[in-house]
């Protein structure tokens, strides 16, 4: 069923940009536990019964699960300062975040799949004002202030220090202290191996992992490039290209403006870092079949 008129004008109110919305909340209430700082699309959080497609700026919450595609890549960034970065085809679930004491940040992350990268600030905060847990699947780690890498595969379970101390606890096992930059952990289905240290190569390889890809469409809280989908002076069309774009996991969103008597509803993909990321976009786009047929335009 077509929305009427009215309704779409709601739905365009809901859509307006995630930057603006950002900065609004910002003037009224704290800092958001965990932001979306850059996305290289498509990635999605799953919260409640519904999924959204992610985009720069987007506040994260207890009890979301995000979600990267593949070639896609993640950063958020935490109240405590810390960043984490989550590469292709990855998972993380946020849970128990919160403000403890109104001075503490304390969460637990359960790394379900993929490549992440966890960088604490230790120039931000002293590390007696975090307390973070990492499941690494069935491995759990301790981190107070550490840069660490890890990643959850099918069949391995991998925890790399680049610098500072975790606590790492294997399943079934004893709970020991890492603390020697560049040495790793690594738990083979039910077998453990002893700690390691990594070989600059295999680091570069892990890290690349979690890296974004400049040009390959990524969109950060700072980009300025944009991609217009379709302009319409029809509400209904506009809110249609909207809805394809969503289901395929892109942010988009409806811009309302005035051309001359007429009023014109553009659909766009804002926040790309540079013109070779919007176009990187565009041309992903004009392989799927619902979406092949709009005239891209972009621009700033």
């Amino acid at each position: 069923m077509r929305l009427s008129f009215g309704a779409a004008l709601v739905a365009i109110a809901l859509v307006t940009s995630v930057a603006a919305t950002a900065q609004s909340k910002a003037k009224s209430t704290p800092a958001p536990l965990a932001m979306v700082e850059s996305v290289q699309l498509s990635a999605s959080v799953e919260r409640g019964r519904g999924t959204l497609p992610l985009a720069p700026g987007m506040e994260l919450k207890s009890g979301d699960r995000v979600n990267t595609g593949a070639n896609s890549r993640l950063v958020v960034k935490l109240a405590d300062g810390s960043t984490i970065k989550l590469g292709e085809r990855g998972s993380l679930f946020f849970d128990r975040m919160g403000m403890r004491d109104g001075k503490v940040f304390e969460a637990a992350i359960f790394a379900a799949e993929g490549a992440f990268r966890l960088a604490a600030d230790a120039l931000g905060k002293s590390v007696a004002e975090r307390e973070l847990s990492v499941a690494v699947n069935t491995v759990n780690v301790g981190v107070r202030g550490a840069d660490l890498w890890g990643k959850s595969a099918s069949d391995k379970q991998i925890v790399c220090l680049i610098h500072g101390n975790i606590e790492v606890a294997p399943p079934g096992g004893t709970p020991f202290t890492m603390d020697q930059p560049l040495s790793f952990y690594a738990l083979e289905g039910t077998v453990s191996r002893p700690v390691e240290t990594v070989l600059p190569d295999r680091l570069s390889e892990w890290a690349a992992e979690t890296e974004e890809e400049p040009g390959h469409g990524v969109a950060s809280r700072t980009g300025k490039w944009k991609i217009t989908v379709a302009s319409t002076k029809k509400s209904v069309e506009a809110f249609d290209v909207y809805k394809a774009l969503r289901r395929a996991g892109y942010p988009a969103e409806i811009v309302p403006a005035k051309v001359g008597d007429a009023r014109v509803y553009s659909v766009r993909l804002s926040n790309f870092e540079s013109d070779k990321d919007a176009k990187f976009v565009v041309e992903a786009l004009k392989g799927q079949a619902e979406l092949a047929k709009h005239d891209y335009k972009v621009g700033m």
